[in-house]
Order: structure tokens, then sequence, then C-alpha cells
């Protein structure tokens, strides 16, 4: 009895209550942290969800009316009727008006999605068995971003969520994302940006956000990738253009794309 007044009061308070990652009972989204997700948002939340709940009551309408009025009690003889012309255009023609009212919409925002902006900031994911890697192609910097384990989390870090490199950019600024993959199908996710891209080896695809509010965002991989499908986060930290730039400045020493390689050289040679 708990659990059920626990998730209706979470329903009641879903707009208050998600904040930058999952919560426990959530239902719905997580708020919304660039326009392409308050889109999203908008087209579910006024469009799609009253037509769902229109046909839903609809159709148990006429269910509930068909089982009283065309009961056996009442109907000893029954209806040998087989066509009804009406009926049939109707049952056709209203489906088709139904979908055409999704349909334009959804493909404004699916060409929003699609059409990138002038770049700002230019980021590549990799997707690995099973982590993620980052570049910066335009400052060299590249590095690697693992979950933390469970024994290694600290406080007000999410389990199966924190990461021991995140992923930096500055608030306000069109962010471009390349998305590949180095073994097996991936998939680049984050639900507070509305941005989901399939990782594929051998193939760049792109995407966009653009963040307007400062903040840790979380994300997961949404390709079945392997067993460890579950432990292969996305954590993004948005931060004002001040503390980017000096992020930059410490990160184009600690993640330099030609010291990596030369770490990478020397485990191999010691192989």
């Amino acid at each position: 009895m708990n659990k059920f007044l626990f998730i209706i009061l979470a329903v009641l308070t879903t707009s208050h209550a998600l904040a930058d990652q999952p919560k426990d009972w959530q239902l719905g989204f997580q708020n919304a942290a660039s326009e392409t997700m308050r889109d999203i948002v908008n087209f579910h939340d006024n469009l799609l969800l009253p037509i769902i709940i229109a046909i839903s009551v609809f159709v148990l309408f006429l269910m509930v009316y068909a089982c009283i009025r065309f009961r056996a009690s009442a109907n000893p003889v029954p209806s040998k009727r087989t066509h009804n012309v009406a009926v049939e255009v109707l049952w056709t023609l209203i489906p088709c008006l139904i979908l055409i009212v999704m349909a334009v919409p959804s493909f404004k925002i699916l060409y929003k999605q699609d059409t990138i902006p002038k770049a700002e900031v230019t980021v590549k994911a990799v997707g690995y068995q099973w982590y993620w890697g980052y570049e910066y192609p335009d400052e060299n910097i590249i590095f690697e971003s693992y979950m933390i384990e469970d024994k290694d989390l600290k406080e007000n870090q999410p389990r199966l969520l924190a990461v021991d490199n995140e992923l930096v950019v500055p608030v306000n600024k069109v962010v471009k994302v390349l998305i590949t993959a180095n073994d097996v199908l991936h998939a680049w996710a984050l639900p507070a940006f509305g941005v989901k891209r399939d990782a594929v080896p051998g193939r760049i695809n792109e995407t966009w956000f653009k963040a307007e509010k400062v903040g840790t965002y979380y994300g997961q991989c949404s390709e079945l990738c392997g067993i460890k499908h579950a432990f292969m986060p996305i954590t993004v930290r948005v931060v004002s253009e001040e503390e980017y730039n000096e992020w930059l400045m410490d990160a184009k020493v600690k993640f330099a794309k030609e010291l990596i390689e030369e770490d990478e050289f020397k485990k191999l040679a010691s192989k």
C-alpha cells in the first residue's frame, strides 16, 4: 500500500521530482536541459498523450457499450449484419488523419535534430567494450571514461552512472558530437538533451546539443552491446565558459593526445 501511494505521489509531483539523472520510481522524462528535449517533451505531453488517452477512452466505451447492448440476454436472435460502409470508411479515414496530425510536428523535430548549427565545440565519442573514449579534435585532447565501481563511489555519485573522466562542455554553446564505435554497435544517449545516436564501427554519425543549464547530466549506452552493456554510462558536465577554459588548460596537459599514444606504445613494447 505504501509503495502504491508513493507511486501516485511521484506522478503528481513529476515536474518537481525529476532532476539531471533517473530517480527511483520515476515516471516520465527527465527535466529538459536543451531546446531539442523541450520540443520532444511538449510533443509528447501536449499531442501524443491526449491522443492516446482519447483513443483509449473511446475504445473502452465501445467495448462496454457492445457488451451491454449486444449481450445474449438482450439479443436472443443475433444480428447477421456483416458490413457497414459508413463505419468502414470512418475507421480507415480517422486513423489516417490522426497519423497526419502526429507526423507533421514529429517531422519538424526530426529535421531540427538532424540540422546541425555551426559548432562552437566539437567532440568525438567512441564506443568500446565496455567504456567510452572521448576526443576534442580541435584541442588535441583524448581520454577514456570508465564507470566508477560501487566500492569507489563518493558521496552524491550515482551508482552505475558516475565515471572517472567526465565529458566537459560549456553552457549555451553548440556542441557537435561525432559518434563511432571501435568494435560492436553502441549508442550514445543523453535523455536530458534529447540526444541518441548509434555508434557504428567504420562509420561516423553526427548529433548536437546546446545545454541551457549548468550541471551534471547522465546517460547510458542504449544499444545492447554485450555482457557489460549496463556498465558503460555517459556523464556530461556542463560548466560556465570560464570554468571550461580552465578545464581545457588542465586537460591539454593531462590528456594530451601525444602523451597517450606514447604511453600506449610503451605498454605494447613491454609486452
